[in-house]
């Protein structure tokens, strides 16, 4: 199988993932939709951009019952960018399906307005550890329906500390559920971290491709850095070029 179309997805969804340029699956796409749609609990490893928020997004929305009293899917993510890409996405993949509501639930935001939303009920919670387990601390989550339990980027996740917040979290889950672990990385304590959340886990790791790119180095030292960017640029004439400069006002500067 190496297009959408091999999976036996629903015509509406189809014609909704060819609409978003979606028609070949990405190697982390292959290898987990498959799977995830058999409702295994899968550990993914593949590098940021191979299109793992979209392998995990389509059987999320195709399995979802929209309109239920309480959230069927809960993914955790580490910041409130990744957050939002991933409810853009999903929004995006549930564009044939009506009715489908996601909240995504992270800090630096008005917490009453977060309440508010919830209050009018979700199918997906999209969301960091931080600000979930303030909303379990005030009772304005209901995590008791969870079917499907997402951690993303769990690697990063790790490194910010957040391994017993999600704990906490996922102690509060069903134990009848799905699990599915995108990392890019595999450090030690992730598999303590799997060991006390997936049940019998499918493992897929995708090698990254390694690309030769031609690359020249230069080194210059010279009296006036200024002049001496002048009169490369001028030498090389690039159509494009990436200035790095130490501050903030440097780069205004050199602009």
């Amino acid at each position: 199988m190496t297009y959408f179309k091999d999976l036996s997805l629903p015509k509406e969804l189809l014609k909704n993932l060819s609409s978003l340029g979606f028609e070949q699956m990405t190697p982390i796409q292959k290898a987990s939709i498959p799977s995830i749609l058999d409702k295994k609990d899968i550990i993914g490893r593949a590098k940021t951009g191979s299109g793992k928020t979209l392998a995990f997004s389509l059987p999320l929305i195709l399995h979802l019952k929209p309109k239920q009293q309480n959230p069927q899917a809960l993914i955790i993510a580490p910041t409130r960018e990744l957050c939002e890409q991933i409810a853009g996405e999903l929004k995006n993949i549930a564009r044939y399906k009506a009715d489908v509501k996601i909240i995504t639930l992270y800090g630096g935001t008005s917490l009453t307005q977060q309440v508010a939303s919830l209050e009018k009920g979700a199918d997906v919670l999209v969301g960091t550890p931080g600000r979930l387990l303030d909303h379990f601390s005030r009772e304005t989550i209901e995590l008791k329906k969870i079917k499907t339990l997402i951690l993303d980027e769990a690697d990063r996740m790790l490194d910010m500390g957040f391994a017993d917040d999600i704990l906490k979290i996922v102690s509060n889950l069903p134990k009848q559920r799905q699990n599915l672990l995108f990392s890019a990385t595999y450090p030690e304590n992730i598999f303590k971290l799997t060991s006390r959340i997936l049940n019998n886990p499918i493992t897929i790791e995708i090698e990254e491709q390694k690309e030769t790119l031609a690359i020249e180095e230069r080194a210059y030292k010279v009296e006036n850095k200024e002049n001496a960017l002048i009169a490369t640029l001028q030498a090389f004439q690039p159509n494009l070029a990436i200035v790095f400069c130490a501050t903030k006002v440097k780069t205004n500067e050199i602009s």
